[in-house]
């Protein structure tokens, strides 16, 4: 069965930087745009980034443009997220998932995605 694993999360301080990776496992995703979303406590998923189906085109929220990147490397199955500035209201539960359609393009609504994986805690400190 198809699976995603994230990790690279961690207790970071407020202006620090951190790599989250998504490894995919059971089938390949190379077809399929990925996102990355984020759930702090109380609140909820929200979406963080998108990349579409060959990595040359990502999508990112107002709150994270400009301090994130999302990559990924079909050779592999992952999808990684570079954050950086960090900001204690960046403080969440990290999630990637797929994109439902395949060849489908970039989408923000959480509706969108499947095969959410458990998730990485990031927790950011000031």
């Amino acid at each position: 069965q198809a699976q995603l694993v994230e990790s690279g999360g961690g207790l970071v301080q407020a202006g620090g930087s951190l790599r989250l990776s998504c490894a995919a496992s059971g089938r390949t995703f190379s077809s399929y745009a990925m996102g990355w979303f984020r759930q702090a406590p109380g609140k909820e998923r929200d979406f963080v980034a998108a990349i579409n189906w060959s990595g040359d085109s990502a999508y990112y929220s107002e709150s994270v443009k400009g301090r994130f990147t999302i990559a990924r490397d079909n050779t592999k199955n992952k999808v990684y997220l570079e954050m950086n500035s960090l900001k204690p209201e960046d403080t969440a539960v990290y999630y990637c998932a797929v994109n439902l359609l395949p060849g489908d393009g970039i989408r923000i609504a959480a509706q969108c995605y499947g095969n959410w994986g458990q998730g990485t805690q990031v927790s950011v400190s000031s």
